[in-house]
């Protein structure tokens, strides 16, 4: 399956997941306070707080692991660049008849590395370079080491052979470093996760829930009588709850009342 195709699916299943589990945390809500105190669910405030702060732990040392892997892949780019240019300077030190078939082999040589990466994300396009690359790293490695022969001087097998072994050492490296990713066990934890902090996200969506009616007094009353209610309250309210209210402060607050609700119905 193609890479890109596989995390487009995966990002997808995970998204709809959390919708699908935020939902069903809401209702199992509802249906939990209707049957509970309000207190019953303050101790699930300390799961939710666990559960958060872990998910943002692993989110947090992923990315980091991420950065430092990027990091450590563009200075081995660097490295093999300067590996490939040293040993393709100390061609000069062989004799003169060797060097155009090492230098031609040199060039598809970079050739194919560059090729390896430009086929990504095809997996399959981008390990047949890396095959190729690799048996002309064999080529070259052969060829080289008949030449030093040929030329029987020491100091150019000893400056041109470890030159060509850091630059076939530095693919293996580059190789390598591209296929180290975070365990399976990690994106499994994260996924988990993920899903559980939607679900008691949408049981703590429930708590917020609240009538309208019950906090807020209607916007246009439908009759006198809503008003005098009004009034009423304002007046105990006013008087104290216990205490009866003076004819003279009665008043002042219905004709106040009056004038509000008119006001409200024009």
């Amino acid at each position: 399956m193609n890479y890109l195709l596989f995390v487009a699916l995966c990002s997808l299943s995970l998204f709809l997941g959390m919708l699908l589990l935020l939902e069903a945390g809401r209702r199992l809500g509802l249906r939990r306070r209707a049957h509970e105190a309000d207190g019953a669910a303050a101790g699930g405030r300390a799961v939710e707080g666990a559960v958060f702060g872990l998910l943002g732990l692993l989110v947090a040392f992923t990315f980091s692991g991420a950065a430092t892997r990027f990091d450590i892949r563009r200075q081995l780019i660097v490295e093999e660049t300067n590996a490939i240019g040293t040993a393709y300077l100390r061609l000069d030190l062989l004799p003169p008849t060797a060097q155009p078939a090492l230098r031609e082999r040199f060039r598809q040589y970079v050739e194919a590395r560059l090729a390896a990466y430009r086929q990504l994300p095809d997996i399959a396009a981008a390990q047949a370079e890396e095959t190729r690359a690799t048996q002309l790293q064999g080529d070259i490695w052969r060829q080289a080491v008949a030449a030093c022969q040929e030329a029987g001087v020491q100091h150019t097998t000893m400056l041109l052979l470890p030159a060509l072994n850091a630059m076939i050492n530095i693919m293996t490296t580059r190789t390598l470093a591209t296929r180290m990713h975070p365990p399976t066990t990690i994106f499994g934890m994260l996924f988990g996760l993920a899903l559980a902090s939607a679900l008691l996200a949408g049981y703590g969506m429930a708590g917020t829930q609240r009538t309208v009616g019950s906090t807020c007094p209607p916007s246009r009353p439908s009759s006198r009588g809503g008003c005098m209610s009004f009034s009423t309250w304002s007046s105990h309210a006013w008087g104290g709850a216990d205490s009866r209210p003076s004819t003279k402060r009665s008043r002042s607050c219905g004709r106040a009342c009056s004038e509000l609700c008119s006001a409200v119905q024009l």
